[in-house]
């Protein structure tokens, strides 16, 4: 149970900036005017400075989901892709999903290959399978695949700002508008790794203090 408390609240704090996200996405387009055509995903395609993910947790050093994960330790890859179970679990894998999951799965272990039985080898046979059904309703959902993703990943690290960047990369080279979405696999491992970032600054600061 105090094991299982702290990912709670670390799977709690990503959905929430997750969720900020959305919003803000949300709200980006219903202000964005009808002069133009608006892309259904235009507000996720970041910039290189900014990786989406990054724009919902621009005050996190001043936001009390800031304090809530200070005490908590790093956030790992595994739990990352957890918190995409949570923030867009209803949603059908497709290849940039599996994309995403490979490339996490890929800097969580080390390895250059897949791991059989894993996470990524999941998802791959998700969205080949999905890609064949007509039917959402028929398709294999990414809550199935990422609810118990560090229990089946062979070894697992804390999310780094590197790590971020490439599976952020992969889900964009492999989505068909080239963009990635709000809740995501790619928005939840950046938002993990901005987290890991404000608190080792945070605990540096108070070692120097």
């Amino acid at each position: 149970m105090s094991q299982e408390q702290p990912v709670k609240h670390v799977l709690d704090t990503i959905r929430e900036l997750n969720a900020q996200e959305a919003a803000s996405h949300v709200q980006a387009q219903n202000t964005s005017g009808s002069s133009t055509p608006t892309n259904p995903h235009s507000n996720a395609v970041a910039s290189q400075k900014e990786p989406v993910g990054v724009q919902g947790i621009k005050e996190i050093q001043s936001s009390p989901l800031g304090s809530r994960t200070e005490q908590r330790g790093e956030i790992t890859i595994g739990e990352a892709l957890e918190a995409t179970a949570l923030t867009a679990g209803h949603r059908p894998v497709d290849y940039s999903d599996a994309a995403a999951i490979q490339a996490a799965e890929v800097r969580a272990t080390g390895r250059t290959n897949i791991v059989p039985g894993g996470v990524a080898a999941a998802a791959q046979s998700a969205a080949t399978r999905n890609a064949r059904l007509p039917r959402d309703e028929d398709k294999t959902k990414l809550g199935e695949i990422l609810s118990d993703a560090s229990s089946k990943l062979p070894s697992d690290k804390p999310v780094t700002r590197r790590d971020a960047e490439g599976v952020i990369g992969a889900e964009l080279r492999n989505d068909p508008n080239l963009c990635t979405r709000p809740g995501g696999v790619a928005a939840s491992v950046a938002a993990a790794a901005r987290l890991n970032q404000t608190n080792a600054s945070h605990n540096n600061q108070n070692k120097t203090n």
